[in-house]
């Protein structure tokens, strides 16, 4: 990677740049029109280094251990590992630590694993730039086989690239030519509108921002084509130096923002119980020093120190899950938000339909077939440079017309005149068979609207304004037939001097109509069934007209009352414009910036919004939304505007990933509501037990032991199943609830502790001489089964075990928790851990708390399902 550069210093050189002319930019750069050689190219890298502006994905293993180990939990649990050793109680020291090497290890080992996963998935999504390569050193034109993708971390300075409509710009670049060309700037200047280019010399003086013959790195083309030559790559380009200072800024998610309210709502809960239980023990046993360490080692179990681990592996695993579900999560937060979207606004073509145009249709302006209109639009796509879009191959595939025309001659293009979305249509110049003609073709209207004649089985005829709607007529019966009209028109030019401009676009003879046929997915109608199913409204938000939206929407099942078009958005205030988002389910003939708008509009009603757009015009909508998700087809600027990538477009293949979204979050929060629920029982219990026991409820290394083994039973949350109806409904932080859930489950959990201590009391005389060990045992025994099996009970809203089951994962590991359990009273550590074998009697009192426990625990949760839902 090269060196950065300060902002200012990149700016300046620039600056530099813009007022030099061409053929001093290429000397100085030691490159020429034609592009750099490959060897001249390789020998650039190596001095600049690679086209990359940073390398997140390369953290080093420190770094990464680091990142991990400084976070407000760990750090506290540090504390509390130092308070323990050096009050003499090392072996608490040790467990806490081992504590916090396990979550730390295991985050570790699965965020590297999935780093590597993540490396090899975002190699599937290529993002190249077409640059020149001469064949020759003396090659005195450069050939069309000579333009080749590269990637464009290999561009370099000196590096002759192609520009057209939908290209992101790949380093900071001045023009050699430029024809039509629009620059969407807004991603470093804000500035909405795009910005025309020219091929000019800059006069001293002009801010770098605003310099007319330049193009910068990570703005896009709008439309128009170019030839221009790189002459700032990587953390030298401008976008780059300003990336280089601002790289450590990170904005919080929703998702970071829930994870870090919880964690605080444990710990201002700490800072409350943690004192208490200090000065309750302190106060009745008089023993300071052991109150202290007990207070420690309540505060340990308190801690929810496996909560950052989980969230890694719960968040790797749902993001290797879904790519192998054709699905590439390019940041792993964004899979809660997927998971907690209710709105889902989409674009219909390949969404709804096939989004594979057969042209199907071509007539003269009375409908009638006409081979003329065919010869001409298969010029028009022909000869026309950047994007060739769905249309274009149709007409392109059409081979016997290529024939046809050649047979007296070739035709040449002469010019073109580049689509833009203001104008709507787009022309080539051509010279063949003796005439020179402009053959232009768009938008319906538009067409006509620089039209002064029509012709009719090759008469023509004078239009005016009450043709109109005759034309329109005829293009009306082939909408709601599904088909997409465009227009032909045409003209003769005189040979001359210059270039075609859009004022060219006049006068013209209007031929007849294409028409385009892009038939409904066969699983449209189930993917939608599907995505509403789920909780999911689906808006449609396309810049085709309302006729042949109408009719797509009709064919997939789609109810419309009514469509939302956007010229009337353009008059609406904010207000307005909510309300009718909301009720609205179609909205056509939309512009880039009525798109991001509407999206806008719905998420200030409270609404978490998708978005699906692989377009040129999606880049804002997609930046717009919570989520935005995009194609391995798409322009570059959706697909770097996307959060999720999908390798094949298909609401089926959203639907998985908005699945597996509630997948993950719906396991991280079984840990939660288990965790909080549990550590605010056991908190009430060792309140209670320490204000009438005579000595501590638990030894200190009792509970640490007791807390790492429940942590070892919690590793296998990310492996567990889901049921069928948490996810038909979007998910999100509730943070009331999960405190609601925790006031009320834990007290249901000390009932049956203090059932235990009433056994051990009154079954097994705990309080006689030497009954401490016993008393401690039997507790420790409970505790820790009481809480490695309530999962089951608490992991679903339904009958456990019987309507569901947890993950064979799941199940070994409570098995080998509580089986760990029953064996430490008889194991060789029982003396270390101050345990004493149980009288046998002990085990069927303490089945029957389990299953009374596990009952009264299912009848609260089904109480608090049907009054608070379960979230």
């Amino acid at each position: 990677m090269s060196q950065a550069l300060h902002p200012v210093d990149s700016e300046a050189a620039l600056v530099r740049w813009a007022t030099l002319s061409v053929e001093e930019v290429l000397r100085d750069l030691g490159g020429s029109p034609h592009g750099l050689r490959e060897d001249q190219a390789r020998e650039q890298r190596a001095k600049v280094g690679t086209n990359s502006v940073a390398a997140p994905d390369q953290e080093g293993l420190w770094r990464q251990l680091l990142g991990r180990l400084i976070n407000p939990l760990n750090i506290l649990l540090a504390v509390l590992a130092g308070v323990s050793w050096f009050s003499g109680n090392q072996e608490s020291g040790v467990v806490i630590l081992l504590m916090v090497g396990l979550s730390v290890s295991l985050g570790l080992w699965q965020e590297r694993r999935s780093g590597r996963a993540a490396a090899a998935l975002r190699a599937m999504v290529h993002t190249t730039a077409t640059v020149l390569r001469p064949c020759r050193e003396d090659a005195a034109v450069a050939a069309e086989d000579e333009r080749l993708e590269v990637p464009i971390e290999s561009l370099v300075p000196g590096d002759v690239i192609h520009l057209s409509a939908g290209d992101l710009v790949p380093a900071d670049v001045r023009l050699l030519s430029a024809k039509d060309f629009f620059v969407n700037e807004s991603a470093l200047t804000g500035e909405s509108l795009p910005v025309e280019k020219y091929v000019l010399c800059e006069p001293p003086g002009v801010e770098a921002l605003h310099l007319r013959n330049t193009c910068y790195m990570g703005t896009h083309v709008a439309s128009g084509s170019a030839l221009a030559v790189v002459v700032q790559t990587g953390a030298r380009a401008t976008f780059g130096a300003i990336a280089s200072v601002v790289s450590a800024e990170h904005v919080a998610t929703s998702f970071d923002l829930g994870l870090s309210r919880f964690t605080w709502l444990m710990l201002r809960f700490m800072a409350v119980m943690v004192p208490l239980v200090f000065l309750i023990n302190g106060l009745t046993k008089g023993d300071w020093m052991e109150a202290l360490l007990f207070a420690t080692a309540v505060a340990v179990g308190l801690t929810p120190e496996m909560l950052p681990m989980l969230v890694t592996v719960n968040l790797a695993k749902g993001a290797l899950t879904m790519s192998r579900k054709k699905v590439i999560v390019k940041r792993l937060n964004a899979i809660q938000n997927l998971g907690a979207m209710d709105i889902l606004c989409t674009d219909k073509t390949g969404t709804l339909t096939q989004d594979r145009i057969i042209l199907e249709r071509y007539v003269d302006v009375d409908g009638q077939p006409s081979d003329r209109v065919l010869e001409l639009a298969y010029l028009n796509s022909y000869y026309q440079s950047g994007l060739k879009n769905l249309l274009d191959v149709a007409v392109l595939k059409y081979n016997e017309v290529h024939e046809r025309l050649h047979e007296g001659g070739h035709y040449r293009k002469v010019d073109e005149i580049p689509f833009d979305f203001m104008r709507r249509r787009m022309s080539v110049v051509v010279e063949g068979q003796g005439e020179r003609l402009l053959i232009c073709k768009g938008a319906v209207e538009e067409v006509f609207s620089v039209c002064t004649q029509g012709e009719r089985q090759g008469v023509r005829f004078s239009l005016d304004p009450s043709h109109l709607g005759a034309l329109q007529d005829a293009s009306r019966l082939l909408n709601e037939e599904g088909f997409r009209v465009i227009a032909i028109a045409y003209k003769r030019v005189e040979v001359q001097e210059g270039v075609a401009t859009a004022h060219d676009e006049s006068e013209l003879v209007l031929l007849g109509y294409i028409a385009f046929l892009d038939p409904p997915k066969d699983s449209a109608r189930e993917a939608l069934r599907a995505l509403t199913g789920h909780g999911l409204q689906v808006k449609i938000l396309t810049g085709d007209n309302e006729i042949v939206t109408r009719k797509v929407c009709r064919d997939v099942g789609l109810t419309v009352e009514g469509v939302l078009l956007g010229h009337d958005i353009e008059a609406m205030t904010p207000e307005q414009l909510a309300d009718a988002a909301e009720a609205t389910q179609v909205f056509a003939k939309l512009s880039p910036m009525q798109k991001a708008r509407v999206i806008e509009a719905l998420r200030g009603r409270g609404h978490v919004v998708g978005f699906l757009g692989d377009g040129i015009n999606d880049g804002p909508a997609l930046k717009a939304a919570d989520v935005g998700v995009s194609v391995d087809t798409a322009v570059d600027i959706a697909k770097e505007s996307a959060d999720i990538i999908l390798l094949e477009k298909s609401l089926l293949v959203l639907d998985d990933g908005v699945s597996e979204g509630r997948k993950v979050f719906a396991n991280i929060l079984k840990y939660i509501r288990m965790g909080a629920s549990s550590n605010f029982g056991n908190v009430l219990s060792v309140l209670g037990a320490s204000a009438f026991l005579p000595f501590l409820p638990m030894a200190p290394i009792q509970v640490l032991t007791n807390n790492l083994l429940y942590d070892v039973s919690q590793t296998a949350i990310p492996t567990d199943q889901v049921d069928q109806e948490y996810l038909a409904s979007p998910r999100r932080w509730e943070i009331g609830n999960i405190a609601r859930f925790m006031l009320m489950m834990g007290p249901v959990s000390s009932v049956f502790d203090y059932l235990t201590f009433a056994l051990m009391i009154w079954g097994f005389q705990a309080l006689a001489p030497g009954g401490e060990a016993l008393f401690h045992t039997g507790w420790l025994v409970e505790s820790l089964l009481s809480q490695t099996v309530i999962i089951h009970v608490i992991r679903t809203s339904r009958l456990p075990f019987v309507q569901s089951r947890a993950s064979t994962p799941l199940m070994w590991t409570s098995l080998a928790v509580c089986a760990v359990g029953v064996y430490l009273p008889y194991s060789p550590l029982a003396a270390s851990l101050g345990l004493v074998a149980l009288p046998w009697a002990y085990w069927p009192a303490l089945a029957l708390i389990l299953l009374s426990y596990m009952g009264a625990m299912h009848l609260m949760k089904r109480w608090f399902a049907r009054r608070y839902g379960w979230h």
